[in-house]
């Protein structure tokens, strides 16, 4: 992935070809920035990023990744990889090769000695270890009504719907900055005590009052193709907090969220 041709090769496949919604309108369009940031966390290996390319012209038609993964489950930790960013060129989607890149990196992930790996679908697969909701919060609904995004409920305006949705011109909560260098510490430890609450579990924004850091909120920021324009979405990263709730008023996203706009 240090390689800018290999990356550009990347992005053009994931862009042509990656997860679509069920009319064929929007389709993930990440960048090569993006796609650097999610191919190398903290003890990626290369071997890991595997591709398919033609024999004849050496086009990258076939992609999959695996990153290393501290799976905590109840009171146990175990070493797994996340599974993701699969993706096969649509002329090939009826020539098998999904399961020919999932069979390699099986196989290279086991040779480091791992045997079990978690990946997110959109359908129900068998034996699911847990289940996510998520919620759009509409940042320009004009826009996004206007590329079929999203749709006016029954007896609602465009007008009353964008009064309902507009935010206030500043941040209603007291203390909210963005994060620094010298708060990683105080920010992993709050981390980690919220995500320790759950059986089964990555610019960053934190709140500061003069006894510390007690809260913090991260959005990670990617786009998806609409036909010919780009639609840009924030999604909820990590979001802990000490007996208090950040974010915006009513309608709010929270949890698992995405908030939209164009």
């Amino acid at each position: 992935m240090s390689n800018a041709e290999v990356l550009k090769e990347l992005y053009t496949l994931l862009n042509e070809n990656y997860v679509e919604d069920d009319d064929n309108m929007f389709r993930f369009d990440y960048s090569p920035e993006f796609l650097q940031w999610a191919l190398c966390p903290p003890g990626w290996l290369s071997q890991w990023h595997c591709g398919v390319r033609v024999s004849s012209n050496k086009k990258l038609v076939g992609f999959i990744r695996a990153v290393p993964a501290n799976i905590r489950i109840y009171e146990k930790v175990k070493k797994m990889v996340e599974i993701n960013f699969l993706c096969v060129h649509k002329k090939l989607r009826s020539k098998r090769v999904a399961p020919v890149l999932i069979r390699e990196i099986t196989r290279r992930v086991n040779i480091e000695g791992i045997f079990q790996a978690v990946y997110t679908a959109g359908v129900v697969l068998p034996k699911p270890v847990s289940t996510c909701r998520y919620w759009h919060r509409s940042l320009n609904p004009g826009k996004l009504v206007e590329v079929k995004f999203s749709h006016l409920s029954r007896n609602m305006t465009l007008q009353r719907t964008m009064k309902l949705y507009r935010l206030s011109d500043s941040p209603k909560t007291a203390g909210l900055r963005q994060m620094e260098r010298k708060d990683l510490s105080m920010v992993k430890q709050l981390l980690n005590d919220y995500l320790i609450q759950h059986p089964f579990t990555l610019d960053t924004i934190v709140l500061q009052r003069s006894t510390g850091i007690f809260a913090h909120s991260s959005w990670a920021k990617a786009s998806s193709s609409v036909t010919f324009l780009g639609l840009r979405t924030a999604t909820a990263f990590f979001k802990s907090h000490q007996r208090f709730s950040i974010g915006f008023k009513s309608g709010d996203c929270d949890g698992h969220s995405k908030c939209s706009s164009l």
